[in-house]
């Protein structure tokens, strides 16, 4: 396994040494993961993010490590501040090899109560940004033609949905059915842009206390879950880095498929085919 893992880590190192990478969503978490283990690679890499502050702050951290690093304030769920973002990558490296779709919010709380505004908004982030981002960087990839990567983010969560994160889940299946169909679509072109979902389980980051809101507070079952959530990912999450290694090293393997934990997902899958097979109807957690 050692050899194996040692082998993945220099594919990756030798394929994306020297390549532009634009990563949403990239001031903490998953994205700040991202952003620091593809500066370790070599790569170039614009950073982009609605927080202006953090981003800053990530950017020069990289280029004081020596990293070619640029930080670009960017609304996702803008159109036009996705292709300007696009149009930033272009006048610093000269186009864009790797495309990162992260950005994402949390909301939870029963389907009903959690606000209209809120789940307008997962919709326009975490499924619209990828939306966003495939219409602005897709066709200079396609003109270029040269070999290019495209990574979006789903989740296990885009597997099985989950109660009291409709919007969280409903965006993540989006994204996974999205995903497939572009890969089929660069199949269909016969383009050298290389298509990947990717399907974090936990990892250390604050997703789940930032998603708290008034009704989070309100509804203890909301409460509960949101705290045992953000507890999974703080004791038995990976780390952003860690993520992200295992993130790059499948994707230089050429996978469709970015599967970090397979100990989080495939247990989930099992019994999710067999409901599904079996014609049952869903079930609590625990349940099955």
């Amino acid at each position: 396994m050692v050899g194996t893992e040692n082998a993945g880590a220099a594919n990756a190192a030798e394929l994306f040494r020297g390549k532009s990478v634009v990563i949403t969503g990239a001031s903490t978490g998953i994205g700040s993961g991202f952003a620091r283990h593809a500066a370790a690679l070599g790569m170039r890499v614009v950073l982009a993010d609605i927080a202006e502050e953090p981003l800053r702050a990530l950017a020069a951290e990289l280029r004081e490590a020596g990293a070619q690093a640029e930080a670009v304030r960017t609304d996702v769920s803008d159109a036009g501040a996705v292709a300007a973002l696009a149009d930033r990558a272009d006048e610093l490296f000269g186009g864009t090899d790797m495309l990162i779709n992260n950005a994402g919010i949390m909301a939870m709380g029963y389907s009903w109560e959690i606000p209209l505004e809120r789940w307008e908004a997962m919709l326009r982030i975490n499924t619209g940004g990828v939306v966003n981002g495939l219409h602005a960087f897709v066709p200079r990839m396609l003109e270029r033609g040269t070999r290019a990567w495209i990574l979006n983010l789903s989740s296990v969560g885009g597997f099985a949905a989950a109660p009291l994160m409709a919007p969280y889940s409903a965006t993540k299946f989006a994204n996974l059915a999205l995903t497939e169909s572009l890969h089929l679509e660069m199949q269909m072109r016969g383009a050298p842009i290389q298509v990947s979902v990717v399907t974090p389980g936990s990892v250390k980051s604050e997703i789940f206390s930032t998603a708290r809101t008034t009704e989070t507070d309100v509804k203890p079952e909301v409460a509960a879950m949101n705290g045992q959530l953000q507890r999974l990912a703080d004791e038995h999450g990976i780390s952003p880095e860690e993520h992200a290694r295992r993130v790059f090293e499948q994707v230089a393997e050429g996978r469709f498929w970015v599967v970090p934990q397979p100990d989080q997902l495939d247990p989930m899958l099992r019994p999710r085919t067999e409901m599904i097979l079996s014609r049952t109807d869903p079930r609590l957690p625990g349940e099955f």
